[in-house]
């Protein structure tokens, strides 16, 4: 695991709670994730998650995963937990504005320790956001704590790729991100090992590198004014930016970095 010091969880909710965050909105829509709607419906057929299943959704943003999984998959309820009250207020006017306020509910929390009761979910779900997490053992071990016997934990996030960063971009990359460190597939692999369950999925997607490019064609096309509006029409500011994204998609290219899917099944303890 790459670690830097310096970033702590207020780093991440200023980011998500001010320009930074509608930033990202703008780049990615309602769905803070690479591969937006495509992604999640993909994780969930790939985890066997159906109607009438409850699951819980650590780190979940303004909840647009939520309303995928509730939407397109009929789940019967959502939980989402997340440390930044901006996002949590979207969340719940967003499932109200689609009809999902009595399938849905919004806990503003630290992911590691939310207090939700001991194996009440069918699943628990993340997308591109454990990446934001401090202490990923203890997230781990509280996902695992929140599944029911027999339920799954499915989720994608960004992680160290195949090919190693320097010391020198793996420094950049975190700071840039607001990582206070980034996990790779092993690691992941054996945190959830660790925690009796059974990864019966641990893989490159290989998204990341098109959601850059992506991304940098919208910022430096038709997106550009409505870009510049969120940083306060501070054009050094916004060029910073595009530095930033042409750095992060010269590693995706590299495969330094990389949006990887976990499925894990829980397992007896003495399996």
């Amino acid at each position: 695991m790459r670690s830097i010091t310096g970033i702590s969880l207020s780093d991440v909710t200023a980011a998500y709670g001010g320009p930074q965050g509608h930033l990202f909105i703008l780049l990615m829509g309602q769905l803070l994730h690479v591969g937006g709607m495509h992604s999640s419906i993909d994780l969930a057929e790939r985890a066997g998650i159906s109607a009438g299943q409850r699951g819980i959704d650590l780190c979940c943003g303004n909840g647009g995963g939520m309303r995928v999984l509730l939407r397109f998959r009929n789940v019967a309820s959502m939980t989402g937990v997340d440390a930044t009250e901006r996002s949590i207020e979207r969340g719940r006017a967003r499932c109200h504005e689609e009809g999902f306020a009595d399938r849905s509910r919004f806990v503003l929390a630290n992911a590691v320790e939310t207090d939700l009761p001991r194996g009440d979910a069918d699943f628990v779900w993340g997308e591109d956001a454990w990446c934001y997490v401090e202490d990923k053992p203890r997230l781990i071990s509280e996902a695992a704590r929140l599944v029911r016997p027999g339920g799954v934990i499915a989720f994608t996030d960004w992680v160290e790729g195949p090919e190693p960063l320097t010391d020198s971009e793996a420094d950049r990359c975190l700071r840039i991100m607001s990582f206070s460190n980034i996990e790779d597939i092993d690691g992941y692999r054996n945190l959830l090992e660790r925690n009796h369950y059974k990864v019966v999925e641990a893989e490159d997607t290989g998204r990341l590198a098109g959601f850059f490019d992506l991304a940098l064609k919208m910022l430096e096309g038709q997106l550009a004014y409505d870009a510049l509006a969120t940083v306060g029409f501070r054009t050094e500011a916004l060029q910073m930016v595009v530095e930033q994204l042409h750095f992060l998609f010269e590693l995706a290219s590299a495969r330094k970095i990389i949006q990887a899917r976990f499925i894990a099944h829980a397992t007896n303890k003495d399996e």
